[in-house]
């Protein structure tokens, strides 16, 4: 029985290991290719995040802040104005009659602040992209308007409280007894209290707003 060697010519092996590596290289090189494309698109649409994220914050970080001087007058004013309110009560206990400038007011307006943007640059992960120290900044503001916020809702519920026993009351109406002017200055010193609480708020806030803003220009 014949027997039959099928040998290949050394160079045809070779010449099949040269086109396997070459085409296995050609596979490699296009897909680094890809990656890197790839990587260069990630990394685009994450640059164009934060710089969205940025201005949309730095406007609404001025746009809040730009107020606030007046705001903080505002509340001086009404602090000014609780005084009085307190001193009227004081006459009232003291000799069961209004004295002769017996207006009196209170009431309490909250301030709003925008958020839109610092919501978003949460909810689209752009802060993750951002310098450590500038998420931070960020952070560290919108933390003391939420603060300012919450305090300024409980100083709004203490005004309700220290107006209520004036709701069903006429223009004309005897002044309240001893026991109850009594009653409203302890409702009103709670509200003092708080807005003491607010007014510390409010500058340190003002305070942040300007040095970020001292340190972000543009």
């Amino acid at each position: 029985m014949p027997f039959l060697l099928d040998v290949h010519p050394p160079h045809e092996s070779m010449h099949g290991w040269r086109d396997f590596f070459l085409h296995l290289t050609t596979i490699t090189i296009g897909l680094l290719i890809a990656l890197s494309l790839e990587g260069m698109v990630e990394w685009q649409h994450r640059r164009h995040l934060v710089h969205d994220a940025e201005a949309g914050l730095h406007a609404e970080i001025k746009g809040n802040a730009q107020n606030m001087d007046a705001t903080l007058a505002d509340l001086h004013k009404r602090q000014d104005i609780l005084k009085h309110d307190v001193y009227v009560l004081n006459y009232i206990a003291t000799n069961g009659k209004y004295p002769e400038d017996k207006h009196m007011q209170v009431d309490f307006q909250i301030v709003g602040f925008e958020s839109v943007g610092w919501k978003t640059a949460q909810s689209t992960g752009a802060l993750s992209y951002m310098p450590y120290d500038l998420a931070q900044d960020y952070s560290s503001i919108y933390s003391q308007q939420d603060l300012l916020t919450g305090a300024e809702q409980q100083a709004a519920r203490d005004s309700v409280l220290a107006i209520g026993p004036f709701l069903n009351q006429p223009n004309d109406s005897a002044p309240p007894s001893r026991e109850q002017a009594q009653s409203i200055i302890e409702k009103i010193e709670v509200l003092q209290g708080q807005l003491i609480l607010v007014n510390s708020f409010m500058e340190g806030l003002s305070s942040n707003y300007k040095q970020f803003l001292a340190a972000h220009p543009s």
